[in-house]
């Protein structure tokens, strides 16, 4: 029995040392079990991240990719103005149902509508404005009173010199008188010396007295010129005081009103104008472009061009080269182009921008 119970006792376990700690607690594996957890959760949502990235940078790349392939275009194409939905691809549709074919298009550039005659018309003297007749946007003809100056000095001055016009013609007619009397005189001394009647020193005497008078008659001719020639330059002058519009036009700029100074020349101190207004002729406009020196060869005098401003990118106006300016632009290497527009249309305004398109002959 005693046997067996060694026995026993031997094959029992021994479970004192579980309570010792033996390398790792439980505590140590449950915060790492937490952090595994953590780095795991991590770990997936930057690979979700990373492929919605990757999803985002392709679109991006695509989308870039697109841009490229439209930048990556000939130079007419880049400049070609927009067309309507409704007409085919490479046409461009005008505003009277027209088009015109891209293969036409040789060189596409870029300018402003400018005027060849323009004016900021002002007095040829100094003066006080009295009366401005004009606006912006006014129609003026040739010859048209603009404004007026004050002219009470000027008239004065105009009167006193026709006041001595009249002062030498009276003068003249006067010696004119002396001198038929001083005639009729020399007639009958002459008449009297051939009978004995009268000495030869008579006759001298009256001979010299009508050669004074035909002289002093010659200077009052010459006196009435001189006064008649004063009397027309004042009258200028006091013309001067009228400003009036030197062709037809509109008036796009008003510079002064009533009661301002006005002068050829500026003035010190800032308070006199130099310009009343400024008139535009419609009627000469054209377009100036600036042509890249490299394609001026494909530009020739007389060529057709087709023309569209940025306020109207589908209305096409046909136009022609006038003149090709026979020098360059050292800093921009153009080379500027006048065009002449066909078809005149009150929608073309001065400093407009337009895009021209160089056609085939």
């Amino acid at each position: 029995m005693e046997d067996k119970s060694k026995l026993l006792d031997e094959l029992k376990i021994d479970r004192s040392d579980d309570n010792e700690p033996r390398g790792i607690s439980v505590p140590v594996v449950l915060i790492g079990l937490v952090i595994a957890l953590l780095l795991g959760g991590g770990a997936s949502y930057f690979l979700l991240q990373g492929q919605g990235a990757g999803q985002g940078s392709g679109e991006a790349g695509s989308s870039s990719a697109a841009k490229v392939a439209r930048t990556q275009t000939s130079p007419v194409q880049e400049s070609q103005p927009s067309v309507s939905g409704t007409v085919a691809e490479g046409m461009t549709q005008t505003d009277t149902g027209t088009v015109t074919p891209a293969s036409e298009r040789l060189l596409n550039a870029s300018g402003y509508i400018t005027a060849r005659r323009i004016a900021t018309v002002s007095a040829e003297i100094m003066g006080l404005l009295t009366d401005v007749r004009v606006e912006e946007g006014m129609t003026v003809t040739r010859g048209q009173v603009l404004a007026t100056l004050d002219a009470a000095v000027a008239s004065v001055n105009l009167q006193f010199a026709e006041a001595q016009v009249a002062v030498q013609e009276a003068r003249m007619e006067s010696a004119a008188a002396e001198l038929a009397e001083a005639r009729r005189v020399l007639t009958r001394v002459t008449e009297l010396k051939k009978e004995d009647f009268s000495s030869t020193a008579d006759v001298t005497r009256a001979q010299a007295s009508v050669a004074s008078l035909e002289a002093q008659l010659k200077r009052s001719a010459a006196d009435i010129e001189v006064a008649k020639f004063e009397a027309a330059r004042q009258r200028e002058r006091l013309n001067d005081h009228t400003i009036r519009a030197p062709f037809d036009g509109v008036v796009t700029v008003k510079n002064a009103q009533p009661g301002e100074i006005v002068s050829p020349s500026s003035a010190g101190g800032g308070f006199t104008r130099t310009g009343i207004c400024t008139i535009v002729d419609m009627d000469s406009l054209e377009i100036e472009v600036d042509v890249n020196e490299a394609f001026i060869g494909r530009v020739s005098d007389g060529q057709r061009v087709a023309a569209n401003l940025d306020a109207y990118p589908e209305w096409t106006i046909p136009a022609s080269v006038i003149a090709i300016i026979p020098t360059a632009d050292r800093a921009k290497a153009t080379v500027r182009v006048r065009i002449r527009i066909e078809e005149k249309d009150p929608r073309i305004l001065p400093d407009m921008g337009v895009k021209v398109a160089f056609l085939r002959t």
